[in-house]
């Protein structure tokens, strides 16, 4: 099997982590994978913490958090591998996994990124992502495809393109990776898998789903179902992507439907909820857009509670 690269972004959750770490050494060895832990947000030094679980890591720390995409970034630049997978600390693997997915791109020089079947860690018999559907750019909407159905295998066999990867599990071919370029930083968190799928399309790569493996995913480890911070970021790039994925006339159009329909309505919600906070980082994050320009380098992130 060709050297596989696994890059996964810690922050501040060293146990979920090592688990992540447990989970790859009883299938794979230091010669088949290198992992690659970038510990995000980290004041000191955690090499030590994590060395014991797998022979082969390359431990990066980095002082400010990068996010997720960031952070993907930062290991994505000293991997070794001919493979790439990212995969989320929160999530674990089984037996058969990484060569399975190797052969999916091995047997189709078209797909650019491919994403397996997740299962929710505490109910494997639920299924979370099994693809998902086409992007709508108008409202910036698309649906998962087999989310919270009972697995009974239906998705076994299965491999076929789909919308979009999902950024909890994902492999491509280093080479492909080189081609297409890095996640977008601008992002921080959330969307940004969504906007490498597009970068990935734009060089004629397809985004493809594989049922035949696995990976076990714990969802909400990293962040709060609704916190300030989701809601910002989501709200955010929600238009950011749509601003950098689309013509100036779909643009304007979805602008018009997110300011005037969805952010109001959603306002509404949380203020109706007694949730004033939340209401708040929605008009956060739909105000960023009208004062950054989609291009620029130095886009940066502040939310504070």
């Amino acid at each position: 099997m060709s050297l596989t690269t696994i890059i996964t972004v810690n922050f501040h959750e060293a146990e979920v982590t090592i688990e992540l770490l447990k989970s790859v050494a009883k299938s794979y060895s230091p010669s088949q994978v290198e992992i690659i832990i970038v510990d995000n947000g980290a004041d000191k030094n955690m090499e030590l913490i994590f060395q014991p679980y797998f022979e082969n890591i390359k431990y990066i720390q980095s002082k400010e958090n990068l996010g997720f995409a960031g952070g993907n970034n930062l290991g994505i630049k000293q991997a070794k591998g001919d493979y790439i997978f990212l995969l989320n600390n929160d999530t674990e693997i089984p037996a058969g996994c990484i060569e399975t997915m190797i052969a999916e791109l091995e047997a189709n020089d078209k797909i650019g990124l491919l994403s397996p079947l997740l299962l929710y860690y505490d109910q494997k018999d639920l299924v979370q992502y099994a693809g998902f559907t086409p992007m709508n750019y108008l409202v910036a909407r698309n649906s998962y495809i087999g989310q919270f159905e009972k697995n009974i295998g239906q998705y076994d066999n299965q491999t076929y393109q789909t919308g979009y990867c999902h950024g909890a599990a994902v492999m491509c071919r280093k080479a492909a990776l080189n081609n297409a370029g890095l996640m977008d930083e601008t992002y921080f968190l959330y969307y940004e898998e969504l906007d490498w799928c597009e970068k990935f399309m734009r060089i004629g790569k397809q985004i493809w789903f594989t049922g035949k493996t696995q990976v076990y995913h714990k969802e909400s480890v990293s962040v709060g179902k609704a916190s300030g911070l989701k809601i910002y970021f989501n709200t955010r790039n929600r238009m950011l992507f749509i601003r950098k994925n689309t013509g100036w006339l779909n643009t304007f159009f979805f602008s018009i439907y997110f300011t005037l329909i969805a952010c109001p309505k959603a306002v509404l919600k949380y203020l109706l909820a007694g949730q004033a906070n939340l209401a708040k980082w929605t008009l956060k994050g739909l105000w960023w857009n009208y004062t950054h320009s989609k291009n620029s380098k130095e886009l940066g992130y502040e939310i504070k509670s």
